[in-house]
């Protein structure tokens, strides 16, 4: 029996593995920082033998409450990703499988490696639509990419409504890239009639992954330096958060009209949208907007709810260091937080696969419906 995590996104150390029926992990946390709850890791030489594995370090994760109710996900081809009996009790987390293949993988959520991501950033350029530009370099010099998507990729965008969408500012969070695949999807599909009318308005500004060198190293929730990217939009700096920097220059030179920034949330069982609800300066015609969004997204797609959701005022003098709510503040535009879960949508469950990438694709390409929505009534 082998354990193994050395790898694109791998975490795990081995504190013990002398048999099936006991072995012993623990989650290393991000580099420079006391987050953690990311896992991923290879099982070899344990085919047709029945597995206790136990995290022992569960406790004292970054949202140890998200455990109740969750199940870590596995695949022998690491494309399909199902989900494994998995407990928390006294403080661990305790997963139980017998794997029917010699070599198996076992992780927090369907991972979304680097290599995907070069792979999606590589297929969308290949429409007319899309054009692939380089803002600059991560701390661990790994390229920030942006991709700019309209009717006609070099066209002049002066007169364009600009929409941004972000993605995997916290890496562990691999659902928000699964969701922008399927959003750029449906972007570059010549035979879809609703993003072709879209791209002949808008111009669609899309950072697939903001945060590469965590997602790489196994993190959960920040860079190489141990910096949560989702608090430094007030004032980011190239020595802890060149990420958020570029993309907030970039920002300000294409104007935002629309902003949606994608993540995943540990605790709650459901799929939903923070808005800019809490904020002193936010107008009521843009909280109207947003909740006009939600309802429609509601409508279109029944594996989002409008009903559970952060309370507004849950980040208090954080606020305007959130992407969000500095977005939404500095451009005067509708600027949302789109939150998928770790476990399952509770409403519609699906026990063998939860929340999935499919599900997350789906979700992504379900935007473009309240997104238009938006354009005619608001724009």
């Amino acid at each position: 029996m082998k354990i193994s995590s050395r790898f694109d996104a791998g975490n795990i150390e081995v504190i013990s593995a002398d048999t099936v029926s006991d072995i012993q992990l623990s989650i290393k946390p991000d580099n420079g920082s006391d987050f953690f709850q990311w896992f991923y890791f290879r099982m070899q030489g344990a085919s047709r033998q029945a597995l206790t594995m136990r995290i022992t370090n569960a406790a004292d994760a970054a949202y140890a409450e998200g455990w109740d109710g969750y199940q870590a996900v596995a695949s022998y081809d690491r494309q399909c990703w199902f989900r494994v009996p998995t407990q928390y009790e006294k403080g661990e987390l305790i997963i139980q499988h017998e794997p029917s293949q010699a070599s198996i993988y076992y992780a927090y959520f369907a991972p979304y490696s680097h290599e995907q991501h070069l792979d999606l950033v590589a297929r969308a350029q290949q429409s007319h639509r899309c054009q692939v530009i380089d803002l600059g370099n991560t701390i661990d010099g790994r390229d920030i990419e942006l991709l700019k998507l309209s009717s006609t990729a070099h066209c002049s965008t002066d007169q364009a409504i600009n929409i941004w969408v972000t993605a995997r500012q916290h890496p562990g969070e691999t659902m928000a890239e699964w969701l922008v695949e399927g959003l750029l999807e449906r972007l570059v599909d010549q035979h879809d009639a609703l993003s072709r009318q879209l791209l002949e308005r808008c111009v669609f500004w899309v950072v697939p992954n903001m945060n590469p060198d965590g997602s790489v190293r196994g993190h959960l929730r920040t860079n190489a330096v141990g910096t949560n990217l989702n608090r430094e939009w007030h004032d980011p700096t190239p020595e802890k958060s060149p990420e958020v920097l570029v993309v907030r220059e970039k920002m300000k030179e294409t104007g935002v009209d629309l902003y949606l920034d994608i993540h995943g949330d540990e605790t709650l069982p459901c799929n939903f949208i923070a808005g800019q609800a809490g904020s002193p300066l936010v107008s009521d015609d843009i909280l109207t907007a947003e909740r006009i969004f939600k309802e429609n997204l509601a409508r279109i797609n029944p594996d989002f709810q409008v009903e559970r959701g952060y309370e507004p005022g849950k980040f208090g003098q954080e606020t305007l260091t959130i992407a969000s709510f500095w977005v939404g503040e500095t451009f005067g535009c509708p600027a949302m937080t789109l939150e998928m879960p770790f476990k399952d949508y509770d409403k519609r469950p699906d026990l063998a696969y939860g929340w999935s990438p499919e599900r997350s694709k789906q979700l992504g390409k379900s935007l473009l419906h309240p997104i238009a929505e938006w354009l005619e009534k608001h724009a």
